[in-house]
């Protein structure tokens, strides 16, 4: 039987965890929290952490695996790299590429360097920056892990005298302490976050999406909404689609799903922001596989243990989808008694619902996508009618907190 190697434990693998099975294969998870989700539903569970890649290949060669995936698990992509590479296993990327990938600061380097659209951006290890440096920015700024993602530990600053409280916040979200610092991009439309797959290399599923945020929530720049399909211009999809092939070239990638953020900026440049070799978090790859039809975590496991894939042609997407992120509002904070919704919304959009949080557990402000309380995804027949029921949500769903 072979045997797959999951890194990380949220609920998130669970799909992951299923599809393995239905393919006869032997699944292991990792990390150093016994107690998540995933573990209760694999076959067998390795108490490490998942960032000490030399203990987690030592733990992969003694169980003779036959793939590793850090699916929805950014901390764990580079060791599952690692781990692939001296095992002669398949993945989408090669160890140094996948460092690169997940570090923003030496990925920003790798994009200036090859000529690709970046905005002014700097890489931190000491938290002093350099006063000469402060004239580099187009203030505001926004300060990042270079190392994180879900949006935590980013800020916005907005003067140099802020800056030193957001690195803070930033060097505490890090697993290695550095930060980047780069200009804050004012931007045309939405941010879009979607999950693409290569074969050898080349894009052979690819969409966009608008990715917007609550202005109200603790961290305003974590995900609040996710809409399929994008109202990005055609012309700039296309444009991002050659640059991102261009990067997998320059990269010599392989076979394999990626998380990639991109934007178009008020200057109408169109930006890479983010690309990470492995599903997203937030369900993003079982809600295309709905408004789509492509089973891309399927191909992922069958990559990953080095079974065939399942055919790549997408369908045009069937109306109009929202992952909506169920999070608390600002100043709620305590103990879960329920989430409801209204009744008429749940039978005319709600296609899944999948809550992260139960009665009892602890509420807290929603300062990154590990906060989210859980994920709706909800249909609609038109953009107008997703935009006037997911942008009020307080009309239709409600969460019960108790002090």
């Amino acid at each position: 039987m072979k045997k797959l190697l999951l890194l990380g434990g949220s609920g998130y693998l669970l799909p992951v965890i299923e599809t393995a099975r239905k393919l006869g294969l032997y699944v292991i998870t990792c990390d150093y929290l016994p107690d998540n989700t995933a573990h209760k539903y694999s076959d067998k569970y390795i108490d490490l952490s998942i960032i000490e890649k030399d203990k987690v290949l030592e733990a992969a060669k003694k169980e003779n695996i036959s793939g590793v995936m850090s699916f929805a698990c950014d901390p764990g992509v580079v060791t599952a790299a690692y781990v692939a590479e001296k095992m002669g296993l398949p993945f989408q990327c090669s160890y140094e590429a996948a460092c690169i990938l997940q570090d923003k600061g030496l990925f920003r380097e790798f994009l200036t360097k090859h000529g690709f659209n970046v905005p002014h951006a700097k890489r931190y290890t000491e938290k002093n920056v350099p006063a000469e440096d402060l004239n580099f920015f187009t203030w505001p700024v926004i300060v990042k892990p270079v190392d994180s993602a879900g949006s935590k530990g980013v800020t916005k600053v907005n003067t140099p005298e802020e800056l030193l409280a957001a690195i803070d916040v930033a060097v505490e979200q890090s697993h290695n302490g550095a930060f980047i610092i780069e200009d804050f991009l004012t931007f045309e439309g939405y941010h879009s976050s979607t999950d693409p797959f290569t074969v050898d290399g080349k894009l052979q599923f690819i969409t966009y999406s608008d990715q917007l945020f609550d202005p109200e929530a603790e961290n305003p720049y974590t995900p609040a909404r996710i809409i399929w399909p994008s109202s990005m211009k055609e012309e700039h999809q296309e444009y991002l689609t050659r640059e991102i092939q261009r990067l997998m070239d320059l990269l010599h990638t392989g076979t394999g799903i990626y998380n990639i953020e991109t934007c178009v900026g008020a200057n109408d440049k169109p930006y890479i922001m983010e690309v990470s070799p492995r599903g997203g978090g937030c369900r993003i790859a079982e809600l295309q596989k709905m408004a789509y039809g492509v089973d891309l975590i399927e191909n992922e496991v069958r990559k990953a243990v080095g079974m065939p894939l399942l055919e790549l042609q997408p369908h045009p997407c069937q109306g109009h989808w929202c992952e909506l992120v169920v999070h608390a509002k600002p100043g709620m904070e305590g103990i879960l008694q329920s989430i409801r919704m209204d009744r008429e919304v749940e039978k005319k959009y709600l296609r899944q619902i999948s809550l992260t949080k139960k009665e009892g557990d602890h509420v807290q402000p929603f300062t990154g996508a590990n906060m989210s309380l859980g994920d709706m995804f909800l249909q609609f027949e038109s953009r107008e009618q997703l935009d006037e029921i997911t942008g009020h949500t307080e009309r239709w769903l409600y969460v019960n907190l108790k002090k």
